[in-house]
């Protein structure tokens, strides 16, 4: 499960009519700590942003997942709710989840959500769909580096013996007393 933390870049941003002001925007990033989340949004703001920008603040986030289909202009933070028996009390409780979607409008916000949880065994409601300030989301996934030396530790060991010609002379000997013993 990823855990997001949201942060506010202030930076120089260009509008329509070509003006450069200064803004504050709101990233959203997937990190196990708020030192990779600073990390990694530094590096994402290096590469994105013209100029200089600072970090104003780092927090974490309750949201749980992220559901993307296809870019869409906005971000929108869903509630969601199911019912689960507890298995030590047998009481019903009620659990909620926080999905981010990107989606064009509210409804459509509320579609990819159901079809994201189509396959949710337990009914579910959603009680509140929020249009966020989220500039953009950033994910986490694998350097190609890190992808190799993961390859390279999955190959089998290698033997410098050759034990081919040993294996089958056993076997070629079996083959022939087992005849012999038989004719």
């Amino acid at each position: 499960m990823a855990t997001w933390y949201s942060c506010k870049v202030k930076y120089e941003k260009e509008n329509d009519e070509g003006v450069r002001k200064l803004t504050t925007d709101n990233f959203l990033v997937d990190a196990m700590t708020y030192t990779e989340a600073e990390s990694r949004i530094y590096e994402a703001m290096e590469r994105d942003v013209f100029g200089e920008f600072t970090v104003s603040n780092i927090s974490k986030t309750n949201i749980g997942e992220l559901v993307q289909f296809e870019p869409a202009d906005w971000w929108y933070k869903c509630k969601v709710s199911y019912s689960t028996v507890a298995e030590n009390t047998e009481k019903e409780i009620k659990i909620n989840t926080y999905y981010l979607v990107n989606a064009e409008d509210v409804k459509d916000a509320y579609t990819k959500v159901g079809e994201a949880l189509d396959s949710m065994l337990v009914p579910f409601e959603i009680p509140s769909i929020v249009k966020t300030n989220i500039e953009e989301v950033y994910p986490y996934h694998k350097d190609d580096s890190e992808e190799d030396e993961d390859i390279e530790e999955e190959k089998p060991a290698k033997f410098d013996i050759d034990v081919t010609d040993e294996i089958n002379e056993m076997f070629s000997d079996n083959e022939s007393e087992d005849y012999e013993e038989g004719a």
